[in-house]
């Protein structure tokens, strides 16, 4: 009897293993396969966000230097995470007070790395209230940035952080952060170094112009330089080995920049500058005529790879869009525009403006033959055209890398000739009344009625 109720009790104990094991499957596929963590659940950035926040606030520059950066992502990201406290600084301040040398190398493309690293360096990933300051009796707080620095908050007369001063505190307050605004840039060490390792004459002191290596056209060997030999002294090589090699010993002629094994890959190059000037920012509008309205960035990436040179002045997007529906509608009327924006010769900023300032005025050739684009010095700066179609060059060397000079202007150049056509155009209307010629007898009828006093009724007489 115990027996058979062990037998019985071991059998309904396995039935209900095997019952548990089904119903723990069965839970478990009812799970979601692919669960929502939860730092992706919580980067849903809603209105009240304190990224809405500054780009809505007064701190313009900043917010506008942060799109530029890319960082808005990276700053979603760490908003989901936890609160974010940013030290925002005022807009004089990147405006006026910044160095502009400094400034210019935070907005190149190629020091985007850089720019980033100073942005988050004024973002502190945790909340800080005015009340969690330390005093002037406490010593300083130490706090990580989300550059991977440290910033020092303390108290001297006034909050510091650093040594910018807190001018505005508890500015802008969120659920998820709070923007407390400094007097000043801050400015972190490597970010410096960078700055200073660019402005560093040694860098980018001009190479020493040098010859072309010679090769030994029996050995195929670069040739060592000679010793010198005195004056008075034999020849070291007999003239035999002086004469020129035969065609059998020639080297073979280098590939072409058009040939199957060409060097320049033009389509990539215009892709570059394309995305350089997205990437900018500001030059939406040339970008988009360059690539959906026209097949001019093709026709430019063959230039390019058959070893021509470019440089492109490029308005921004404030200049486009002062462009009338009459100018546009032409046909062909956005390739004209452009051609004439296009000079088939290498230039950068600074080998314009000593082209000006030593010669005054140059002309400049252009695609669109046979006009030509005058620069002259203003101001400082290169200015392109006359009158009031002139244009300024505003932002130098966007994109420079030897084939292709991306230069920004400030207005859109036409030629002189299209100007004058236009201003006919649009010019007022003036109607010109001739006054009917009187003969000499007729003459001589008005002057005896003006002796009688009686001209003034007839009107041919007035």
């Amino acid at each position: 009897m115990s027996a058979m109720d062990s037998h019985v009790y071991g059998v309904s104990s396995k039935l209900f293993l095997t019952l548990l094991f089904l119903s723990l499957s069965i839970s478990y596929a009812a799970l979601p396969q692919n669960p929502v963590s939860k730092s992706s659940s919580t980067t849903q950035i809603n209105s009240n966000s304190v990224l809405v926040a500054l780009l809505d606030s007064h701190y313009t520059e900043l917010a506008e230097l942060v799109e530029k950066a890319l960082l808005l992502q990276t700053l979603e990201e760490a908003v989901g995470k936890h609160n974010i406290t940013i030290f925002a600084p005022r807009n004089e301040a990147l405006e006026r007070e910044l160095d502009p040398e400094f400034k210019r190398f935070l907005l190149e493309p190629g020091n985007l790395k850089s720019l980033q690293t100073l942005l988050m360096f004024h973002i502190v990933p945790k909340r800080i209230v005015s009340k969690d300051w330390p005093t002037e009796s406490s010593p300083s707080f130490r706090h990580p940035t989300l550059s991977n620095h440290h910033v020092h908050l303390k108290t001297h007369g006034n909050r510091l952080i650093d040594s910018a001063e807190i001018v505005r505190p508890d500015d802008v307050v969120r659920p998820d952060g709070l923007i407390h605004g400094i007097e000043r840039l801050l400015i972190p060490r490597s970010v410096q170094e960078d700055f200073n390792r660019r402005r560093n004459l040694r860098s980018i002191s001009a190479v020493l112009p040098e010859g072309a290596p010679e090769v030994d056209p029996r050995t195929h060997r670069l040739k060592k330089p000679a010793a010198p030999v005195p004056a008075g002294a034999p020849p070291v090589l007999p003239i035999y080995d002086a004469l020129a090699p035969g065609p059998s010993l020639a080297p073979a002629p280098a590939p072409g920049p058009g040939g199957p094994h060409g060097h320049f890959n033009g389509m990539k190059q215009v892709k570059d500058f394309i995305h350089t000037l997205l990437h900018y920012g500001g030059y939406n509008e040339m970008a988009d005529i360059l690539v959906n309205l026209t097949s001019l960035a093709t026709e430019m990436g063959r230039l390019v790879s058959e070893g021509y040179v470019l440089t492109v002045l490029a308005p921004n997007d404030e200049a486009m869009a002062k462009l009338t529906t009459d100018q546009l509608s032409e046909p062909g009327a956005p390739e004209q525009i452009i051609y004439y924006h296009i000079i088939p010769e290498y230039q950068t900023e600074e080998s314009m403006y000593n082209a000006v300032r030593r010669f005054g005025k140059v002309r400049y050739d252009t695609l669109r033959l046979p006009h030509k684009v005058v620069a002259q010095e203003a101001d400082g700066s290169v200015k392109f055209g006359q009158g009031d179609g002139s244009a300024y060059l505003f932002d130098p060397d966007i994109y420079t890398d030897g084939r292709i000079s991306v230069q920004g202007i400030d207005g859109v150049l036409f030629p002189p000739e299209e100007e004058t056509k236009i201003e006919k155009k649009t010019g007022p209307l003036i109607k010109v009344v001739s006054k009917p010629r009187r003969g000499k007898l007729l003459e001589v009828a008005c002057r005896m009625l003006g002796a009688v006093g009686q001209e003034s009724h007839f009107s041919t007489c007035q």
